[in-house]
């Protein structure tokens, strides 16, 4: 059992991003912070899970960034519907998770060997877009009003998301110039 345990809370993360999407457009702001929240719990759950017990898998690689991913983008574009975060925020998150999935097809077409590794800076980013998604719903559910807390936090995400943008980009041109396999 514990041998799919990982995978299975990845699926139920998949599960639970339009679910979370669906709370915030319906403004359950306190339902869509728990299901969030839990969802963001069991992200760092299956991948210790999958180190501790050496119980990792080609599949469970593949899900996992696919249920974050997921989340965090059907999060970002109902809190831009709800009017909660700022449309270059959303726009520089899809740029930067499109450009890194262009980049992945691009060496797959060159035929090049992968490698799939996030970088340290991509899972910064990805940490700090959890934390400001959580804050932003947080702000809902208590129907509290901080501009100044909201703008700094959409400041920070969007420029992790830029940096890991850039370093992503780094890695990709450099390993296509030289036709080498990734590895960070």
């Amino acid at each position: 059992m514990i041998r799919h345990l990982p995978n299975l809370l990845s699926g139920l993360r998949l599960l639970a991003a339009p679910f979370t999407a669906w709370l915030i457009l319906e403004s359950h702001d306190s339902a869509a912070l728990a299901v969030f929240a839990g969802a963001g719990l069991s992200d760092g759950l299956d991948g210790y899970i999958a180190r501790a017990w050496h119980v990792t898998s080609r599949f469970g690689a593949w899900l996992d960034p696919a249920a974050d991913r997921l989340l965090m983008l059907l999060c970002f574009a109902a809190l831009l519907v709800v009017g909660a975060t700022p449309m270059w925020l959303v726009a520089l998150v899809v740029a930067r998770d499109t450009g890194i999935a262009a980049g992945w097809a691009l060496i797959k077409l060159l035929g090049l060997p992968v490698t799939i590794r996030p970088l340290l800076l991509g899972k910064a980013s990805t940490m700090v877009q959890i934390l400001y998604i959580l804050t932003v719903l947080l702000l809902l559910a208590l129907d509290l009003d901080a501009p100044r807390l909201a703008q700094a936090a959409a400041w920070a995400c969007g420029i992790f998301a830029i940096l890991s943008a850039a370093a992503y980009a780094w890695v990709f041109l450099r390993r296509i110039l030289a036709g080498r396999p990734f590895a960070s």
